[in-house]
């Protein structure tokens, strides 16, 4: 982790996780998904975190108690990304960031084109307004949006 990384810890998750995890775990099987220990790992370790972590994170953590590889947590993060149950952030597959989605909790993300690091914008949403725009003339419905800013951080430009 680099020292750019902030942690957002207020305004984290208002509920628990347990509950979290029973409720993604559910969605993960509306999805299709296999129910097992490493999948309950990989949510339970992206709801704890609270913000955007890397495979290596998810990996490493000792909270990954059915001790699935790399390979095995990559591919379950493939699935629950193409799925919806989690977001992907970053530059590239090397450097990827992953955090879970909550129905209902939505942030968007700066990232820095420099070094990787990743902040939430904590500014209000100026595109919900617009998604209930769209909703009412397009007929879709459940419509999200992902978006992120990238820039150059602080040190960067500083270093630049």
């Amino acid at each position: 982790m680099s020292k750019h990384h902030h942690h957002h810890h207020d305004g984290c998750h208002r509920h628990d996780p347990e509950k979290l995890l029973a409720e993604s775990m559910e969605r993960a099987r509306g999805e299709g998904l296999r129910r097992t220990r490493a999948l309950s790992d990989v949510l339970s370790i992206l709801i704890q975190a609270c913000q955007p972590i890397t495979l290596g994170d998810i990996a490493e953590s000792k909270e990954l108690a059915s001790g699935a590889d790399k390979a095995t947590v990559y591919r379950l993060l493939i699935k629950l990304e193409q799925h919806g149950l989690i977001r992907r952030l970053g530059l590239h597959d090397r450097a990827a960031y992953y955090i879970i989605n909550l129905p209902g909790e939505h942030h968007d993300y700066l990232i820095c084109n420099g070094c990787g690091c990743i902040e939430r914008l904590d500014i209000a949403c100026p595109v919900q307004t617009l998604e209930k725009t769209i909703a009412a003339n397009s007929g879709f419905q459940r419509i999200y949006h992902e978006l992120t800013f990238y820039g150059q951080c602080p040190d960067c430009a500083k270093a630049g």
